[in-house]
């Protein structure tokens, strides 16, 4: 028993791969499931979905390796965060779409909770902000409108959880509910300083604590797949949120090393070490990971619109038909054009924390077309991460032992022009990973550490490898330039709301 599947439960898809003993990726596969949205800010996916794509991409990745379930040693689960289901603990049915992190619904549960003066007690417990993001307030949502669901939560019929709570309960069937310290700590109900569920902000929403998931190491023991799944049973070892998973794949161990994905959204992790760093500037402090009931915290930027930037030039300009197209139309851009985009589809995430804003384009003019939009879309992603930086070196002063460059993965990644204006507009390296499945990478290194077949933390660092390396091109005064008119355009968004 060589290896390790891994299951990443994304956004748009599922998808799962197989490492051998040398922590390779030797076999992929993936599945996209439909999107809804069923008013203007909301966004949910059928729980059935999520289990059904990951079941059979699981299945699938398994018979194209053909290597056998007897050969795979554990499993590691990594996940979309936030998004929320409730389900009957009797028979596993879900009692309402889940509802996804971009979901904005809750926006004035949250704006009257901030009003009532709540956020500063939720920030100190949990590092979260009081935002439609998270995971407490959709909650209390379905509670709230699904009919009978708070009257039946508060007789212990049913179960909450995130998305990988809602997969291990499907694999094991049914016998185990569980999540683990870093998905509960992106519910806005977890308290990182004490590791446990907060009473107060239960009370505060309205939350029975009887819904809630047993929270375990991100390397544990969540029970067993059922036998009839992949012909035997197969311990589940390992279990972390997307970003976190990405943080460990990138082997970001040291406080002050930093990373940033790019996938739907954009999210950039600061390790802080064993200090729970308080932001005054708007980002987040969260568990980066809990290993051995050691708890590794985070400052983290979280992004909401990145490569969803090229999924709109795709599927609603239209000018696009693949996302690679991006980067050549890209460079036939107009270098006299100043053309802004603000891509605020759903709201603006750190530091801003709008969710009531929309996006906007600045400085059209008549010769404006595809190509700027295409520069345009590809720039707002390192103008946002530039946000990021800023106000996480404001809030970390410590000495750091990290190596001072940003380590990037996610399928924006790929990119060579993204990240060169990346790097251009940070005025700092940026670091691509030979390996750049790093979130699946976390969880696979997470469940096989866990079941003795890969290294501890040194020998995984000491393995990671650089594939390029970009350094900042941009002369300073280009730099500023370029950045004072990002920060204009995102005022003039936030003033227009």
């Amino acid at each position: 028993m060589t290896h390790i599947l891994a299951i990443d439960q994304g956004t748009t898809s599922s998808r799962a791969i197989l490492f051998d003993s040398d922590l390779r990726p030797i076999a992929t596969a993936q599945e996209e499931f439909p999107q809804h949205f069923p008013q203007s800010g909301w966004v949910e996916h059928d729980p059935k979905d999520l289990w059904s794509t990951v079941a059979a991409t699981a299945r699938a990745v398994i018979e194209k390796a053909g290597i056998g379930a007897r050969n795979i040693s554990a499993i590691g689960i990594t996940n979309q965060r936030e998004t929320t289901l409730l389900w009957d603990r009797k028979t596993g049915k879900p009692l309402h779409n889940a509802i996804v992190w971009q979901d904005r619904r809750t926006a004035d549960i949250c704006a009257a909770l901030k009003d009532q003066g709540h956020e500063e007690m939720v920030t100190e417990k949990t590092g979260l902000l009081l935002d439609p993001y998270f995971s407490g307030t959709k909650l209390k949502w379905l509670l709230d409108n699904v009919d009978g669901a708070r009257a039946r939560a508060e007789k212990g019929e049913l179960a909450f959880g995130t998305v990988d709570t809602w997969l291990i309960w499907n694999l094991t069937g049914g016998k185990v509910h569980a999540t683990d310290a870093t998905n509960a700590a992106r519910t806005m109900l977890y308290n990182i300083a004490e590791n446990r569920w907060d009473d107060e902000i239960l009370a505060l929403l309205d939350i029975p604590a009887d819904l809630l998931p047993e929270v375990r190491d991100s390397a544990d023991d969540f029970g067993t797949t059922r036998a009839d799944l992949f012909g035997r049973e197969i311990p589940i070892l390992g279990v972390a949120g997307d970003q976190q998973a990405a943080t460990v794949g990138q082997a970001c161990f040291k406080p002050g090393m930093m990373k940033s994905t790019y996938g739907t959204g954009c999210f950039a992790l600061l390790n802080t070490g064993d200090q729970m760093v308080p932001s005054t500037n708007r980002l987040l402090t969260t568990i980066a990971y809990r290993l051995d009931g050691k708890t590794t915290y985070a400052l983290e930027g979280s992004i909401f619109i990145a490569g969803a930037v090229v999924q709109w030039l795709r599927d609603g300009l239209k000018i696009i038909r693949e996302a690679s197209e991006t980067q050549p139309l890209a460079n036939k851009a107009d270098a006299s054009q100043d053309v802004v985009m603000v891509p605020a589809f759903t709201g603006l995430g750190a530091p801003y924390w709008r969710p009531d804003s929309r996006g906007a384009i600045y400085g059209l003019t008549r010769n404006s077309g595809p190509a700027e939009f295409a520069r345009a879309a590809l720039e707002s992603v390192g103008y946002q991460t530039r946000d990021l930086l800023e106000a996480m070196r404001a809030d970390w002063t410590a000495e750091s032992d990290g190596e001072g460059v940003l380590r990037v993965d996610g399928g924006m990644a790929a990119s060579d022009w993204a990240m060169q204006f990346l790097s251009d507009i940070l005025g700092a390296s940026v670091d691509r990973p030979e390996v750049t499945e790093t979130t699946a990478l976390g969880a696979a290194w997470l469940a096989g550490m866990k079941a003795g077949i890969y290294p501890d933390q040194d020998g995984f660092a000491a393995s990671w490898a650089l594939e390029r390396r970009f350094d900042p091109l941009m002369e300073e005064d280009e730099r500023s330039a370029k950045y004072a008119r990002w920060q204009r355009a995102v005022q003039a968004t936030i003033s227009a709301t």
